[in-house]
């Protein structure tokens, strides 16, 4: 059995889920839950500090409690990387297991959150250097970058319409808007993360708002066409 896995259990991450034979079996037959914490006290009272001591205290259950609150939040990120919902899940589960396995290097400097969700972007780096290297734009010509400071606004489209926009975008275009324009990377930054230039990752931040541009463009018309027939 590998450290990672033993850190988890047997039944590794996915033992943690909801509905699983861990989660059935009585506190009192699982010798990880006789660590010292408050397990009666309901999970939305826990701190996140408290969590991380149960986690590192061997509980189960502070860490099934850690992975719940935090799993749907880390989806979100995880969907916009990756192209299709079962690569975000894929992702998810291996930042899952990188916070397991280190939480114990986890400084309190930060919110956890923050830290988790760094840790959650760079696996979906480590997937997408996997499944689709990146390489450098060559569709034929350079983008403004004074595009930057034109108009573009976001907030008026749900979740799934803007996921719907990211996901379509080309894996170069996808992550380099991603750590740019959400995670607030800069492009020097970025070009290190992915081995590019930093004029590339300008140039392909560029080119994914002006294609995004567009797609609002469209949707917006759709809507104002929608409404003007009904």
């Amino acid at each position: 059995m590998s450290a990672l896995s033993a850190s988890l259990g047997g039944g590794g991450l996915r033992s943690l889920l909801p509905g699983s034979a861990a989660e059935a079996r009585p506190e009192s037959l699982s010798p990880s839950l006789s660590a010292p914490v408050r397990t009666l006290t309901p999970p939305s009272q826990l701190s996140d500090l408290e969590l991380i001591d149960g986690c590192l205290a061997g509980s189960r259950l502070m860490q099934k409690y850690l992975y719940e609150r935090f799993a749907g939040r880390m989806m979100a990120v995880c969907l916009r990387y990756a192209q299709t919902t079962f690569e975000a899940e894929d992702v998810l589960q291996e930042g899952f297991l990188t916070v397991f396995k280190n939480l114990a290097s986890f400084r309190r400097e930060c919110p956890l959150e923050f830290w988790i969700r760094r840790i959650m972007v760079n696996a979906a780096l480590r997937q997408h250097r996997r499944n689709a290297p990146l390489v450098a734009v060559s569709d034929g010509g350079e983008y403004p970058e004074d595009l930057v400071g034109e108009e573009f606004t976001l907030s008026n489209y749900n979740f799934e319409e803007l996921l719907s926009m990211i996901q379509d975008l080309a894996p170069r275009y996808r992550m380099v808007f991603n750590l740019f324009a959400i995670e607030g990377y800069g492009h020097k930054e970025i070009g290190d993360m992915l081995g590019i230039s930093e004029g590339t990752s300008k140039s392909q931040y560029s080119r994914a708002r002006a294609i995004l541009k567009s797609k609002i463009e469209r949707l917006d018309a759709h809507r104002t066409h929608g409404s003007i027939r009904s």
